[in-house]
């Protein structure tokens, strides 16, 4: 922390400009309670705008009708820019409007600030055992000598079993309320700065996304290399230390058993008589599923990166064929050019004559296995008799026994599921709703997954890491069953 490293960062530093700006106040504010409050990753252009304007319009009644004389729209165009860096805008995935995130700098500026309004209680106990805890885990976790870790397990289950005794005994201790606010309080906070890093490794992955879009820009070798280059890379990020953390993260996030304890856990915690009066914020209580969609949006960012190696071979496709095409076309332009030097009636003499003679023989060459097999020819037998029937009447409903699946019933019945719980399960989903159509209806489930509609009530993902069986019975009867990846559909 020199002098130098201070300055510039005072310079660059998105979050540090923050803090100098004229308009802190209102930027802070505005984009505490519109973003970190209710937890929100990205916000349209024209909601933003709305919001922005009503806030605006609430201060100028107390600050003064001259005291912010720019619009919405100015200010967060002034806001995203990149000299400023406090807001990202940008367009996603087939939408043609915009959307506005924080940044990972403007997150740090607003979880400082917040930090100084220190509560009354201030815990030490909870950290103090979850230094213990985790070194513990390290101690533990690093350990090669098998004895040593036997002998560590046989201790934890002498202390389990002494527990247990102590228990039947009917002695039970249970946590004070000082220890229960300590603990809440901890996880409130690791909550919500866990909540703030996805951002921070989104724009991680994004710089490397940049990285490879630049590369391949100004990239003048072979696709191989490249291909090489990049994947080498991609690599490395997944196999770095914030890659695997995230992984395990992801992996554990994305376990519906582990969805399941969470929410029953807190839903408990927040029935214990000191930590309502802690007040806490109830948001609290679908946290893991703010996580959810934010590593979402993460994953999402990740898969750019083929996306844009699938980009770059389809431009040097076109390249070449559009090579091709000119020198074929340069070689029309100059039998053109050459056409009047031909002499009438195509006797050619001179030195023309001598240029365009050809001294090699040529061959008639004819591979045996060319020739095609022969084929019995179909003959047609038209009978220009044509019979009239009897006027029986015939049996038309196997025309009419096509298959249909309704996306909207099974929309209906993922909504109906959602509204008693955060997220469910494809099975799940399956035991109250059993297919009847069969595998056109479990294909109907998969596209809704991957649909993306912004105006849908809930969002699917698709974990290709677990696989589930499900089982149904087809039209005709017959016990079916399929392996698929884990499909999991989350309220929004």
């Amino acid at each position: 922390m020199d002098y130098s490293y201070c300055r510039k960062l005072s310079q660059s530093h998105p979050a540090w400009r923050l803090m100098r700006a004229d308009n802190a106040p209102l930027i802070i504010s505005f984009l505490h309670q519109t973003f970190i409050l209710p937890n929100l990753r990205s916000i349209k252009q024209s909601e933003l705008v709305l919001m922005l304007d009503d806030f605006l319009y609430q201060l100028r009644l107390s600050e003064g009708e001259d005291s912010f004389p720019k619009s919405a729209h100015q200010y967060l165009e002034d806001w995203a820019h990149n000299d400023k860096g406090w807001l990202r805008k940008f367009y996603p995935f087939q939408s043609d409007e915009a959307v506005f995130d924080l940044t990972p700098g403007t997150e740090k500026a607003i979880g400082w600030l917040a930090s100084l309004n220190q509560p009354n209680f201030i815990g030490t106990e909870s950290r103090l055992l979850m230094l213990f805890d985790l070194i513990k885990q390290m101690v533990t976790g690093s350990e090669t000598n098998a004895k040593v870790r036997l002998q560590q397990l046989q201790q934890r289950k002498a202390q389990i079993e002494t527990e247990m005794q102590a228990i039947e005994n009917g002695e039970l201790n249970v946590m004070d309320d000082t220890a229960l606010k300590d603990r809440f309080m901890q996880f409130s906070q690791v909550a919500r700065e866990l909540l703030a890093d996805f951002r921070q490794v989104e724009q991680n992955f994004r710089e490397l996304d940049q990285s490879v879009r630049e590369k391949i820009a100004g990239w003048d070798q072979g696709k191989g290399q490249l291909l090489e280059t990049v994947f080498g890379e991609q690599d490395a990020i997944a196999d770095s230390d914030q890659g695997k953390s995230f992984r395990a993260f992801w992996d554990f996030l994305m376990s519906s058993q582990s969805q399941n304890e969470l929410t029953d856990s807190l839903e408990k915690v927040f029935q214990l008589d000191p930590v309502k009066s802690l007040q806490p914020d109830t948001s609290l209580k679908k946290i893991h599923y703010d996580w959810l969609e934010a590593g979402e949006q993460t994953q999402r960012v990740v898969s750019k990166l083929s996306q844009q190696l699938r980009r770059f071979l389809d431009n040097q496709a076109y390249l070449e064929n559009k090579r091709l095409v000119q020198k074929i076309d340069d070689l029309l332009r100059q039998a053109i050019q050459i056409k009047p030097l031909l002499p009438p009636n195509g006797q050619l003499s001179g030195d023309f004559a001598a240029f365009m003679h050809l001294d090699l023989p040529k061959l008639d060459i004819d591979l045996p296995m060319e020739r095609p097999l022969f084929s019995v020819p179909l003959v047609q037998n038209f009978d220009l008799d044509v019979e009239v029937d009897e006027g029986e009447t015939v049996n038309v409903d196997d025309l009419f026994n096509q298959v249909f699946v309704d996306e909207q019933v099974l929309e209906k019945n993922i909504e109906r599921m959602l509204e008693t719980q955060g997220q469910i399960n494809l099975p799940d989903i399956l035991k109250q709703h059993p297919l009847t159509l069969g595998v056109a209806e479990l294909i109907g489930y998969l596209s809704l997954a991957t649909k993306i509609d912004g105006d849908a009530r809930f969002a699917g993902v698709i974990d290709e890491h677990q696989q589930d069986q499900l089982q149904w019975q087809d039209l005709e009867g017959r016990n079916r069953q399929a392996w698929i990846p884990r499909v999991i559909y989350t309220r929004r």
